[in-house]
């Protein structure tokens, strides 16, 4: 950061002032409203950040849910961090020693395009499913520590298909895309929490890759809404954290 502080002030005492300093588009103040992010300023990436901040009010109330609940169900439309949060809450978890492991699943459904018959191992065939997952945990850990978690066990990735007929026990487990599962598979998921263990679902039950008809993620948080122990949390455009055009897009698309 300190180069690029540099570069900028160097560049400030020329004439190249105006292209660096271009005004925000006006059509997008709607839409970012009176919140500091930016997503050209230099607190847009959290990685080197021992605990996440969160951006919005909501994300505040997801992250106070996981504290306080079991079963936390995050929904809500793409980029407002649902799954970033819900897998700094679960490295943190483990950090502490509050869970021995961590769990993640994610359904193995194609998004709108057929893979076709991928080469390898059954790892390799999961991993492009599954490389979301990889990614905000390697942001969290770094690729080094990440190995070796994974290694040991205390980091499992799995497919959604893979977490019938076990009890999750000490464990921090998170559902990602939980919106591609039916509502027996997220049934079925529910049921395997065991003790002293804490389990997240994110989604957005608008954007199933499943015939809407078959996605159980709406009507299961709309059952659980408001049972003991169980944080329903709706995120919205409002909380989105990329691209301030992605939440414009967003009411429109």
């Amino acid at each position: 950061m300190a180069k690029r502080s540099a570069r900028h002030q160097a560049h400030g005492r020329g004439e190249g002032v105006a292209l660096l300093e271009r005004p925000r588009e006006p059509s997008l103040e709607k839409f970012l409203g009176t919140r500091e992010w930016d997503p050209r300023g230099e607190d847009r990436d959290q990685s080197y950040v021992r605990k996440v901040r969160p951006q919005s009010e909501n994300q505040k109330t997801l992250m106070e849910a996981v504290d306080a609940c079991d079963v936390v169900l995050a929904l809500g439309p793409a980029g407002t961090g649902k799954t970033y949060l819900a897998i700094a809450k679960a490295v943190e978890a483990y950090e502490s020693g509050s869970v021995g492991r961590i769990i993640l699943s994610r359904p193995a459904v194609e998004a709108g395009e057929a893979l076709g018959f991928l080469p390898g191992d059954l790892e390799e065939k999961l991993a492009p499913y599954l490389r979301p997952l990889y990614d905000c945990l390697s942001d969290r850990l770094g690729g080094k520590r990440l190995k070796q978690l994974m290694g040991d066990g205390s980091i499992e990735i799995a497919p959604v298909a893979f977490m019938r007929g076990r009890t999750l026990n000490n464990a921090f487990i998170v559902i990602d895309e939980a919106q591609n599962c039916t509502y027996g598979q997220i049934k079925m998921l529910l049921t395997r929490l065991g003790w002293h263990s804490t389990m997240v679902l994110t989604g957005d039950p608008d954007q199933t890759d499943l015939l809407p008809e078959l996605s159980g993620l709406r009507n299961v948080g709309d059952r659980l809404d408001g049972l003991e122990g169980v944080a329903v949390v709706r995120l919205s455009e409002a909380d989105v954290i990329r691209h301030p055009l992605v939440a414009g897009m967003l009411t429109v698309l």
